[in-house]
């Protein structure tokens, strides 16, 4: 639109002589532009709008109840009924601002919290999907802020449940020493028992926990995240400047980068634009946070276990030996860092927790020896096995991808069940039944058997299986060999298709004697 200013200067122009060429030379305008503004004297042109659409408000209101509040139904009574044309848009306007419906996604304004030092601080996890020992695995990532110097605690877990909710705060608060009177959090159901927002009923355990740190949860309103917004801030820069450039070999390399970055680099890194050092800022709110017993014990979680005849307590996946000779049942205290396993109140031995991902493995107390025998029910691993089942045919390895779980008791179970049934056939049948269960998809190795003799009934009839002695499988003999080579039925496969090929010159004689 061109302004009033310079319609007049065209026409004053035009008035003095000058072409309209040189006019539209000299503004950078189309000369059909500065003949029209020269015809309208340069004044500028008048838009009349139509007259608005106006509708009696008791009428919409009526409308609104009868329909449910559905503006396309309103629309069209409007139209049938009252032989009113308005369009969608123009109704919708209509009905917000007579206040009869409300746009839910209109934003709203909020109030802002002043930040008071020593008011509040606030806590929310977020999921990733990093790479962590050159594979892409899941962890969650806990964040404790203090609102007003802008500090930081952050640590990743593989599971983050109520018991690592307890170790992360009391590991974050002591490395404070000091806690606000309010911690606000989201309506997480590890804290909240019922109730959202204000209404929330906070779980009696996690009030009780939060009271030895003088501070209590406070939930805020659904939808309305922006309650905690320093703590998702705090997660923008994790994603923009913690990961990026950074590699972890494990989950516990992975914390001890976290750690000094929340609590070293960005303790002492001036906020972008307030320039405000949490370090500096932490000195001056020390005053008003609440000052932290030292004494406070560290949240544990009491688990009974029985002692196997080898003297063994098993705890998530691993054995830990229990000293002594008697065979009592023993209650483990699992803390965030180690374990602690008494008999009555009786402290029998202490042991560091094994890094994440250590399974199936034996632990006795340090100074001591490792005791001669194994746990009864120590898993038994199966990749010398799986290896043996991939190096026959790639279409064994493909339905190995497909049918196994990635880890568990399953996995070893059906590679144990496919390894014994390749010993009982011939390779290129196993081979041809393998490849049969993958192309429909079978997952389960006694179909994968019922292929085998599908195939066997086609041409040979089914022999009856020899005797074994049951005793043959405990022998020590059979044990050490069961990992062996397997055996050649080479000389089986050319016995068979040397009887095939005598049958069939016998039928062939046969059929000759007859016609003679």
């Amino acid at each position: 639109m061109i302004e009033p200013e310079i319609r007049k200067s065209i026409f004053a122009l035009h008035g003095k002589g000058m072409s309209v060429r040189q006019i539209a030379r000299s503004l950078q305008l189309a000369r059909n532009t500065v003949r029209r503004i020269i015809a309208a004297e340069g004044a500028s042109p008048t838009i009349v709008r139509k007259d608005k659409t106006q509708i009696d408000p008791e009428l919409l209101k009526r409308l609104h109840t009868d329909c449910e509040g559905y503006v396309q139904r309103m629309r069209e009574k409007l139209a049938e009924e009252e032989s009113i044309e308005v369009k969608y848009s123009t109704l919708t306007r209509m009905l917000r601002d007579l206040g009869i419906s409300v746009d839910r996604k209109k934003k709203t304004r909020c109030d802002r919290v002043p930040d008071e030092p020593g008011a509040e601080m606030q806590h929310d996890t977020s999921p990733y999907t990093i790479e962590v020992g050159g594979k892409k695995v899941k962890v969650v990532a806990s964040l404790l802020y203090l609102r007003y110097s802008k500090r930081r605690y952050l640590k990743f877990y593989y599971r983050f449940n109520r018991f690592a909710m307890k170790c992360f705060f009391h590991e974050g608060l002591m490395y404070w020493g000091y806690s606000a009177p309010v911690c606000i959090i989201d309506n997480t159901n590890l804290a909240r028992l019922r109730g959202t927002g204000k209404n929330a009923v906070l779980a009696p355990e996690m009030a009780a926990f939060s009271q030895q740190y003088s501070f209590e949860f406070q939930c805020h309103a659904i939808g309305h995240s922006n309650r905690k917004a320093g703590n998702e801030r705090g997660f923008w820069t994790v994603e923009t400047n913690f990961f990026p450039g950074r590699t972890f070999a494990s989950l516990e390399d992975l914390n001890e980068q976290a750690i000094e970055w929340s609590t070293v680099r960005l303790y002492h890194r001036p906020i972008a634009k307030s320039g405000l050092i949490p370090a500096k800022a932490f000195e001056h709110e020390q005053t008003y946070l609440v000052k932290l017993n030292t004494a406070i014990p560290a949240p544990y979680r009491r688990l009974d276990r029985i002692t196997d005849q080898y003297g063994y307590a098993s705890l998530d996946g691993n054995y830990f030996w229990i000293p002594g000779t008697a065979r009592v049942d023993v209650r483990v205290l699992e803390y965030s860092d180690h374990l602690k396993i008494y008999r009555g109140r009786e402290l029998l031995s202490e042991y560091p927790r094994p890094p994440n991902g250590v399974k199936n493995e034996r632990f006795s107390p340090p100074g001591l020896p490792m005791p001669r025998f194994e746990p009864k029910n120590r898993k038994k691993l199966t990749a010398e096995e799986e290896n043996r089942l991939r190096a026959i045919d790639k279409q064994i390895g493909d339905w190995l991808d497909f049918a196994l779980d990635p880890s568990g008791y399953a996995r070893h179970r059906a590679v144990r069940d496919l390894f014994r049934t390749s010993k009982q056939m011939t390779t290129s049948l196993f081979v041809r039944s393998v490849s049969r269960a993958l192309k429909y998809r079978i997952k389960c190795v006694e179909t994968i058997r019922r292929i085998a003799l599908m195939y066997l009934s086609e041409g040979i009839q089914a022999l009856p299986e020899a005797e074994v002695d049951e005793d043959l499988l405990a022998r020590e003999a059979y044990q050490e060999g069961r990992l062996t080579d397997a055996p050649s039925f080479s000389d089986w496969e050319q016995m068979m298709c040397d009887d095939e090929d005598a049958s069939t010159n016998e039928d062939t004689n046969s059929e000759e004697s007859k016609h003679e």
